[in-house]
């Protein structure tokens, strides 16, 4: 699911709030940027000194077009996303990784490791310990060292600019600088991209990071919520589509006015795409699994929009019994593509996901544990169907390719390598990178 709704027990303090206390009460340095734009800076003086980032003069921006599908990247409709992809380097066959969601994607980006070694699998998961279904948005959940971390212990500057509540939440202060969104539209839990590129816009100006990891929301947010969708029309999206569009033009042109740009990597692409799907399409898991005696009250559902995380909270033991009939139970619903035993190899999701995925067909979407009003959301993401993305690289630098087009399968987990590269940073994960670089 979109994860608009955050899951926290009642009183309990999100990271979002707890960034904003730090910042209220002077625990980080607050850089004031152009337009009112607030940077914490924790780290900022200790990275600003050495040398390295003195000689350094190479720049990375990663953009995250949220939610975006690669035909929506087209001269008619998104002239400078259009302009950026043929200019530079495009993957027509580029993927997003399950849970094809935001959380574990933007995590692959900065880790380049699968969600079993990074510990986020999804947006949503049940907390076994807490016992209760939450948001990964905490900086605990993520596990895996980050590239932001990498070039940090190499003395050079990092800086988030994350639209959204949860991703502020999770990569928490990992980088020397970042941007707390603001403000926050209710509900969405996301800054507006006129906001958000204000923000990095300033950021280049006033921090100039060597690496700068930017989400921008709207496209995401407007599709999950456009009524016209199912039918193709999608009148909300083309409207944010065409602002964000303009937006990233802005950002680019600041980079050459700068100079900047002939020293830059531009890696632009989204964290998973969106489908859309009728009010009557939906899955509901809860009703099925508890009509089984043996199941009945013994199963959390943590729903992921287009996937359902299912976990078996009863003995151990009895753990490959009730596998089975989750799985069966999942797969004889109407809307349901596949169900799977989360183990399976080639998911690679790890523990935190549960027992059992079910991913629903294209133009449906699971609703639990309440068919009517736990997802009411037309656009939907996390399965198969919103896999493609686009993805691909651009920017000044003489070590880009121009105007070429690769018929390799670029994924989310490439962008940490591919960054690693460019910087020429030797080292790797323990065990390597799940991702290849791409440059």
């Amino acid at each position: 699911m979109c994860g608009c709704g955050q899951r926290h027990a009642a009183g309990e303090r999100t990271p979002f709030d707890v960034g904003r206390a730090e910042l209220t009460t002077g625990r980080r340095t607050l850089l004031k940027a152009g337009g009112g734009v607030a940077i914490s800076t924790a780290a900022l003086a200790a990275a600003a000194g050495p040398a390295a980032a003195a000689r350094e003069r190479r720049r990375v921006y990663v953009l995250v077009v949220d939610g975006c599908l690669p035909e929506e990247i087209s001269e008619a409709q998104t002239p400078h996303l259009f302009d950026l992809m043929v200019t530079g380097k495009r993957f027509a066959k580029a993927q997003s990784m399950p849970i094809m969601e935001t959380i574990p994607n933007h995590v692959m980006m900065m880790t380049g490791v699968r969600p079993d070694r990074s510990g986020v699998p999804a947006n949503a998961i049940y907390d076994r310990r807490t016992r209760q279904v939450r948001d990964l948005d905490r900086p605990a959940d993520l596990r895996a060292d980050t590239i932001i971390q990498r070039l940090n212990r190499r003395g050079l500057r990092t800086g988030t600019v994350l639209s959204k509540e949860y991703l502020y939440g999770i990569f928490g202060a990992r980088a020397t600088a970042r941007w707390e969104p603001a403000p926050i539209i209710p509900v969405s839990g996301h800054a507006p991209d006129e906001f958000t590129i204000s923000a990095a816009m300033a950021m280049v100006e006033d921090v100039d990071p060597h690496l700068m990891f930017v989400n921008l929301g709207d496209i995401d947010r407007y599709g999950h919520t456009d009524l016209t969708g199912p039918s193709g029309v999608k009148l909300l999206r083309r409207l944010a589509l065409a602002k964000t569009d303009a937006y990233v033009g802005r950002f680019v042109e600041l980079l050459k006015a700068r100079g900047t740009w002939q020293h830059s990597m531009l890696i632009v692409l989204a964290d998973h795409s969106m489908d859309w799907s009728r009010p009557e399409r939906v899955v509901s898991l809860a009703g099925p699994i508890d009509d089984d005696p043996f199941l009945r009250g013994r199963v959390q559902i943590a729903d992921n929009g287009g996937a359902d995380l299912l976990y078996w909270t009863g003995p151990t033991s009895r753990r490959p019994e009730a596998v089975r009939r989750m799985v069966r139970i999942a797969q004889g619903q109407p809307g349901v593509l596949s169900a799977h035993d989360r183990r399976a190899r080639w998911l690679r999701l790890g523990p935190e996901a549960g027992d059992v995925v079910a991913f629903c067909r294209a133009g449906w979407r699971f609703s639990d544990p309440d068919p009517l009003t736990s997802n009411p959301l037309p656009g939907n993401h996390g399965h198969p169907a919103t896999r493609p993305i686009p993805f691909f690289v651009s920017g000044g630098h003489p070590r880009l390719q121009r105007r070429a087009a690769s018929p390799l399968v670029a994924q989310t987990v490439d962008v940490a390598p591919t960054v690693a590269r460019f910087f020429d940073v030797t080292g790797r994960p323990r065990g390597g990178w799940d991702g290849r670089a791409r440059i």
